[in-house]
């Protein structure tokens, strides 16, 4: 970015980071006693991981999120060595753990989620409030993650109109029913998955013709302005007002497929922030996802990858 121009402000938000730790074994056999590898530690969970890609490809944003406990502690020092800009808020449970094991043999990941802690309702309010006090005010502002026990289905919903009542273009990236509540509200951008968007529009749609003609009623209903819907290794539908377009990806090797949702979201949201067009901005966020899966366990993208096969793609 030339040295004059200010990039637009990015806030990202999660409700239920954890501290990611991954390993690898020869083979997962039950019953017995597994010697793993010496284990790698990231900070982990939606909103946490699109900050963390964002400043691998040279941005910057400001992480809003709960911590509590032990494994709170040691996610704050796991985002301070990774030169972050964090704002914690505190709760009493204990910030969860996940674990995520390569069996060497095989190739295969198992991936162990924890439900996280459960919420009282002042602790989620909290972190409504310390949205709606950030300053500056969010130029984009992306939520993103599972909901921990305890925090309602329209949390999400809460989250975009406070940050549209903040000027905030919203990005939110989850699914079920918070994304159902948080449409109804109205945001920006969405980026789910095939099999999350049949669950949405609850329909039997299959073909690309009958995705794209769902996607467009749901632009035209003011939902959303933009989806972004992956479609794995055949790459991902553009859908907005203006346009409608397959983005096809570059054939690269697989590693492993953690966190490549939330380095293609940071690829979007940071290509924005740059004022690339949206077009630009979706194959940027593309490449980062597909960088994404050429790291090993939940090491998210390289930039000189992202770079690389951006510049392959326009």
């Amino acid at each position: 970015m030339p040295g004059g121009l200010s990039m637009k402000k990015i806030v990202t938000m999660t409700m239920n980071p954890a501290i990611d730790k991954s390993s690898s074994v020869a083979h997962v056999i039950a019953e017995r006693k597994l010697y793993c590898r010496p284990p790698r530690f990231d900070p982990g969970g939606g909103g946490v991981n699109v900050c963390r890609a964002i400043r691998k490809l040279g941005g910057e944003s400001m992480l809003l999120y709960p911590t509590g406990g032990l494994t709170g502690e040691r996610l704050q020092q796991l985002l301070d060595q990774e030169g972050l800009d964090h704002r914690p808020f505190p709760v009493k449970g204990l910030t969860r753990e996940s674990l995520v094991i390569l069996e060497e043999s095989t190739g295969r990941q198992y991936r162990f989620g924890m439900p996280g802690p459960e919420f009282q309702e002042q602790e989620w309010e909290r972190s409504l409030d310390a949205l709606s006090v950030v300053e500056p005010p969010p130029d984009y502002l992306v939520a993103s993650g599972s909901l921990p026990p305890g925090v309602p289905t329209d949390f999400y919903a809460r989250v975009a109109r406070v940050g549209k009542d903040r000027k905030a273009k919203v990005i939110i990236d989850v699914s079920g029913e918070a994304l159902e509540e948080a449409l109804k509200e109205g945001v920006y951008l969405i980026k789910p998955n095939v099999r999350e968007f049949r669950e949405l529009v609850r329909e039997d749609v299959k073909e690309e013709s009958q995705i794209k003609a769902e996607a467009q009623e749901m632009v035209k209903s003011g939902r959303c302005e933009i989806l972004v819907i992956s479609l794995g290794a055949a790459g991902a539908l553009m859908v907005s007002e203006e346009f409608v377009e397959h983005i096809l990806p570059p054939t690269v090797p697989i590693v492993s497929k953690v966190g490549a949702g939330d380095s293609m979201v940071a690829g979007i949201v940071l290509g924005l922030a740059r004022g690339k067009p949206l077009r630009e901005s979706v194959l940027f966020g593309m490449a980062a996802g597909t960088a994404a899966v050429m790291t090993p366990g939940t090491e998210l993208c390289r930039r000189e990858d992202v770079e690389r096969l951006y510049a392959q793609m326009i």
